[in-house]
């Protein structure tokens, strides 16, 4: 791509091509391999590796450009020293297979240096090479030394994969096709109402759902019963509501009788545990936990009239199949749908995923919040990084 080709969301970006000649280099590569690993007669075994497959495209090209590749990144939490539970050990096994060129280093995390980026950690991570390529979307939105340090020191740029998400969420706040339909979900209203707030300004309609709509409903004065409420963000709701676009909420709610456990754990183990369809009303103590079918069909509905989508966010607690089919039906409408449809990561690719629809959307991101992130503020500290490395367009 030529710099006088790429869309206004790539404009100050260092890409690949920006790197130059490549024959002979060391380039360092941080990538988002922080996977689900699980452990099967005492080895430890990658649950998913999407992650790291994504990476691919970048690799390769870097390696066909004569340059000599290392990767690295963090799994997990190791508190900032050794802990063989979070080595990259599966990780490696599994390059060693497909690109046995690539070296992958040790976890980043291991040095309590990362998180807190301090420079001896960011010169001793960096020693030896002479490009930097950060291909770890979902982690640019944390300032952390593997992230932020290598492009004050050398030649960087953005690989493949991040210059894919950054096209493809850029594109949704610049000039997205109409109508546009957000569908967002989730536990917590807090931790959503910064994209909400942005969204309502971008999309056509909004469509809110999960544990943090109670809040919503709440503001609109019906009784949400035990479900999850946050009683300092009604007036934020109610303002949200107030707003000249098209915001639909549950009309109908399936919820748990008061005091049974709910959760993927509890799956099939209490048979005799109440499940109920209520109106926008529950009774005392009732929990919603997924939304009811005229929900779904009013949701369904305005996805199918979609030209563009963005869904982040389960809209129930679908790890339990009891509360699981309104998600289901979400995931089922925006994959049949005919409109160009973006997945925010997290638990919503994990949803489409157990619906084996996961290909059949048209753009999957490996952000979860960092891709929300992006989309509410425009920037993400990753990026702003490599804008200001020295080989950035100017």
């Amino acid at each position: 791509m030529t710099r006088s080709s790429r869309p206004a969301s790539l404009a100050g970006l260092p890409l690949l091509e920006d790197l130059g000649d490549l024959r002979g280099a060391r380039v360092l590569v941080r990538a988002d391999f922080n996977v689900p690993i699980t452990e099967v007669e005492g080895r430890r075994v990658i649950v998913d590796d999407f992650r790291i497959r994504a990476t691919f495209p970048t690799l390769t090209w870097l390696m066909e450009q004569g340059a000599e590749v290392s990767v690295c990144s963090h799994l997990g939490r190791p508190k900032g020293a050794p802990d063989e539970r979070y080595s990259m050990a599966p990780i490696t096994a599994m390059l060693s297979k497909v690109l046995p060129d690539v070296t992958v280093l040790e976890n980043v995390r291991f040095n309590p240096g990362e998180e807190t980026a301090e420079q001896a950690w960011i010169d001793e991570l960096c020693d030896g090479y002479t490009h930097f390529v950060n291909d770890a979307f979902g982690c640019s939105h944390r300032a952390q030394a593997s992230i932020v340090g290598p492009p004050t020191k050398m030649p960087s740029a953005a690989g493949r994969l991040v210059e894919r998400e950054v096209e493809i969420l850029g594109g949704l706040l610049h000039e997205p096709a109409r109508p546009f339909v957000a569908i967002v979900g989730g536990a917590k209203v807090a931790d959503k109402l910064g994209i909400l707030d942005t969204l309502s300004k971008k999309v056509d309609t909004l469509i809110v759902g999960g544990a943090m709509a109670f809040t919503f409903l709440a503001a609109q004065g019906h009784k949400v019963g035990a479900s999850l409420l946050d009683p300092t963000k009604i007036g934020a709701c109610r303002e949200l509501l107030e707003r000249d676009l098209e915001i639909l909420l549950p009309t109908d709610i399936v919820a748990l009788e008061p005091g049974a456990p709910f959760g993927v754990e509890f799956n099939g183990t209490n048979p005799t545990a109440e499940v109920e369809t209520y109106g926008e009303d529950l009774p005392l103590g009732w929990v919603g936990l997924d939304v009811g079918p005229d929900s779904v069909a009013r949701f369904t509905a305005a996805i199918a009239q979609a030209k563009t989508i963005l869904w982040n966010g389960p809209v129930g607690a679908f790890e339990d199949d009891r509360f699981s089919a309104g998600t289901a039906g979400v995931a089922a409408a925006v994959a049949e749908s005919p409109g160009f449809s973006v997945i925010g990561g997290g638990d919503s690719a994990s949803a489409l995923k157990k619906a084996g629809l996961d290909t059949e959307v048209s753009f999957l991101s490996t952000g979860g919040g960092a891709s929300l992130e992006f989309i509410e503020l425009g920037d993400l500290p990753g990026l702003a990084a490599l804008r200001a490395a020295s080989n950035a367009p100017r």
